[in-house]
């Protein structure tokens, strides 16, 4: 009797020894495979094939050895005993996830990232569009792993009293979340680039330069344009022009009664100037593209629009340009020179002015197409452009359109019910005061009991402008109505400010500096719009806070940020609901 409790004892300790054991290396092997795997993921991003390619390796390693710990015996013999197996349960399906990861997403992904690095794809000012479009099964092949290890990984169970466990679950859940993503980018564009850029035949497309000094809802007013040509995988612009280059009497196209009824007083077809007051870029697209054609005769294949900033970003890239006459424009100062300093250049002569600004984007495009520098360095400076939604592109190809819209390019109002906040300022005033524009938003709702919950959205404007004098074309309000009895100081900034809210969101009241105004209503996208104008002076600030009703519905919350001169980051307070 008692030796047989001794064994039994020593049985026990014995089992709860190795258990103790396997834990450590489990413990141990998902710790490393997660650091391997974030720098695997890393690497890829920044197109170090080589990097990623050996912690790939590592993560596979470590991977492994905790898949072992977890489906070793005493591990699977724990793992059954209801309720208290619940936390070994957690760790085999974590184990499982990693393993898969490192297995079939991150290794076959460094090994395509080193057929598609980007001095091998970028060769001298041409992409290799036939490499990229060869590799394009491959890399859907990954995209598709990735997406099922996620749909995995989200399904993994709760561990119930291990909080260790429940953290790297949560840690897993996001970093497989973000690979796929990553991926799912990747395999997108190695289908959508080729074609787009000229793999098939030579593609042209209207390119704009918006000047985000006068807000429009896609970021600026239409500074100029050129037409951008590939021809497999080949880069090049010309046709430069200033917007006043675009004078015929344009007919108007059919963006359906919606957009009739929200923009159709300002003659967005017909008056360049008011082409882009909405935020959903393909309707400033289609009608650009409008225009050229009825200009030229041309049907472009699509459009593409750009900012100072992103110049900014691609002169980091390829290096400084020089003017004819000497100056030197850099990623320091092209912004300023583009935005401001050209207004107090030329502050009676819009002619010059205009060629000023054409001479830059002409020199910097052409660098751009003929010297690319350093390949990863400059698809760097795209990503962060695109990141920062200042650059967008429109495909006249529907199917390519359909692709686009899954990306930041497409710069889009998405028309589904997520929670929505987006705040789009257009300049009333036809000043150029928007160089001087700060803002702040902040998004907060109720929690998730009820059909719907109590949402607020604040806007906060802030009139910068140094003292000092500027030119009457940047600062007067030469562009609002005569008949309108306002007297402003110079250096006023006059702004619509549109909130796209929610989709069934009510407005309960609006608010400017604490008092009630009332607002112009209206849809755009599945979205009610609600619209205040205000004027602030120079040096002065004004609030404005829309208190909504809005459906308590499933999906993270979402702020989108119109790329002015001013970098925002909104505070969003909305809680996630479940469907």
């Amino acid at each position: 009797m008692l030796i047989g409790s001794l064994i039994a004892l020593a049985v026990v300790v014995v089992f709860a020894g190795w258990l103790a054991k396997n834990a450590l290396d489990a413990k141990d092997g998902l710790e490393q495979a997660g650091t391997n795997a974030q720098q695997a993921k890393e690497a890829l991003q920044q197109g170090n094939s080589e990097g990623a390619s050996s912690s790939a390796k590592d993560a596979q390693f470590h991977a492994q050895q905790a898949r072992d710990a977890t489906h070793s015996l005493p591990w699977v013999v724990a793992s059954a005993i209801p309720w208290l197996g619940s936390p070994f349960e957690t760790g085999q399906q974590i184990s499982e996830v990693v393993l898969g990861l490192a297995n079939n997403v991150l290794v076959p992904a460094a090994e395509a990232g080193t057929a598609l690095s980007p001095d091998r794809l970028i060769d001298g000012s041409r992409v290799d569009v036939q490499l990229l479009r060869a590799e394009e099964p491959k890399l859907s092949e990954i995209s598709v792993a990735a997406t099922r290890l996620n749909a995995q990984a989200q399904g993994i169970s709760d561990p119930r009293y291990i909080s260790t466990l429940r953290d790297a679950r949560a840690q897993l859940q996001e970093q497989t979340s973000d690979i796929t993503g990553l991926l799912e980018n990747t395999a997108l564009a190695a289908r959508l680039a080729p074609a787009m850029m000229g793999a098939d035949g030579p593609r042209s497309y209207f390119m704009a330069f918006q000047t985000n000094a006068e807000a429009r809802g896609t970021g600026g007013l239409l500074g100029g344009f050129g037409v951008l040509r590939f021809d497999n995988g080949i880069g090049t612009v010309d046709t430069l022009g200033a917007n006043t280059a675009l004078d015929k009497p344009f007919a108007p196209i059919d963006l359906g009664p919606e957009f009739a009824e929200t923009y159709g007083y300002a003659n967005p077809f017909g008056d360049f100037r008011n082409s882009n007051l909405s935020s959903h870029f393909p309707y400033a697209a289609q009608i650009w593209r409008s225009m050229w054609a009825q200009q030229t005769g041309m049907n472009v294949d699509g459009v593409v629009a750009i900012d100072p900033f992103a110049l900014s970003y691609m002169l980091g890239a390829v290096g400084p340009v020089t003017l004819a006459d000497g100056e030197q424009i850099t990623k320091d100062n092209v912004v300023e020179l583009t935005e401001s300093t050209a207004y107090s250049r030329f502050p009676n002569d819009q002619a010059a002015r205009k060629q000023y600004l054409q001479d830059i984007a002409s020199a910097v495009v052409n660098k751009m197409t003929t010297s690319v520098g350093s390949p990863r360095a400059l698809l760097d400076a795209l990503g962060k452009a695109v990141g920062e939604g200042r650059i967008a592109v429109w495909s006249s190809v529907p199917a390519e359109q359909e692709m686009l819209e899954q990306t930041p390019l497409a710069h889009i109002v998405p028309d589904d019910s997520a929670p929505y906040a987006e705040v789009v300022i257009n300049n009333l005033a036809g000043n150029k005061m928007d160089y001087y524009l700060e803002r702040e938003i902040e998004y907060v709702a109720d929690g998730c009991d009820g059909e719907t919950r109590n949402s607020t959205v604040t806007v906060r404007l802030k009139n910068a402008v140094p003292d000092g004098p500027l030119p009457e074309y940047v600062t007067s309000a030469g562009g609002l109505n005569p008949d309108i009895p306002v007297e402003l100081p110079n250096g006023s900034m006059v702004t619509s400010v549109r909130l796209l809210a929610t989709a069934g969101a009510k407005l309960e009241s609006a608010l400017s500096n604490g008092e009630k105004v009332a607002v112009v209503a209206g849809t755009e996208r599945n979205h009610p719009t609600f619209e205040i104008q205000v004027a602030i002076p120079p040096g002065q600030s004004g609030d404005l806070t829309f208190r909504l009703s809005e459906p308590t519905v499933a999906g993270e919350a979402r702020v989108a940020i119109q790329p002015l001169v001013d970098a925002v980051t909104p505070v969003v307070s909305v809680p996630q609901c479940l469907g």
